[in-house]
């Protein structure tokens, strides 16, 4: 078993900390990147819901939060090394903390606390931002809508995120564009253990094409061609 790590013992901030953060996440935004947000009306008026966010780069979390601007309660892998120019949002803003090494009951106690509380519960489904393109989702996001009812809101979220401090070096802002999609579910799963894997993979796999849906079709990895894109791009309307 792995030891804990310093991000083991994050939490998220209260919910006026995560409230005023969203006024400096907005004047942040203003100044390092050219971000453009749509379909900000499918957002349900009041939680709970889940976000399912592709994680292309550490950036995505602080462009979520300049996107929606309500507090939201992020679920974050606490096993991964976080750069010091980095660790500033984790530690300003707090999360639920998930450690894949060793999963603590506490991470599905604290997320379906949060959905109990009627918050915004922020997932990235692929689980790190290791890829530029779309992967398979972990089991968390549909096992958390299914287990407490709640819809699943898809956010894509693209542009030069990566070279952002490059770029502001040279006196360019960055375009970032973040789509908010149609929300969907919640489903149910079977109590069987074998139909529930194939039944959360196959949920997982629709997640990610409605995530795919809000992307360019290079950002779409494994899920490349795949019929239930164009169909969740016309229900979008974006």
């Amino acid at each position: 078993m792995s030891a804990r790590t310093k991000l083991d013992l994050f939490n998220p901030r209260p919910k006026w900390v995560r409230y005023f953060v969203t006024y400096f996440a907005f004047l942040l935004g203003l100044f390092i990147a050219r971000i453009i947000v749509r379909g900000k009306y499918h957002l349900p008026k009041e939680g709970p819901f889940i976000l399912a966010i592709n994680h292309f780069n550490y950036a995505d979390g602080p462009f979520l939060v300049y996107a929606v601007r309500r507090p939201i309660s992020f679920i974050v892998a606490s096993d991964q090394i976080v750069q010091w120019f980095n660790y500033w949002a984790p530690w300003l803003y707090g999360f639920i903390p998930a450690n894949r090494t060793r999963l603590a009951p506490s991470t599905i106690k604290s997320s379906k606390k949060a959905l109990l509380n009627k918050e915004i519960l922020a997932i990235f489904p692929e689980g790190s931002s290791l890829s530029n393109e779309l992967r398979p989702a972990k089991d968390g996001v549909v096992y958390l809508s299914a287990t407490m009812q709640v819809p699943i809101v898809p956010i894509g979220i693209d542009g030069n995120i990566g070279n952002i401090w490059s770029s502001l070096l040279r006196g360019v802002r960055p375009k970032v564009r973040i789509n908010i999609g149609k929300p969907f579910g919640p489903y149910s799963l079977p109590k069987d253990r074998t139909k529930k894997a194939d039944a959360l993979k196959e949920i997982g796999d629709r997640v990610m094409c409605r995530i795919g849906a809000l992307l360019p079709d290079k950002f779409h990895g494994v899920y490349r061609g795949h019929s239930f894109i164009e169909k969740f791009r016309l229900q979008n309307k974006l």
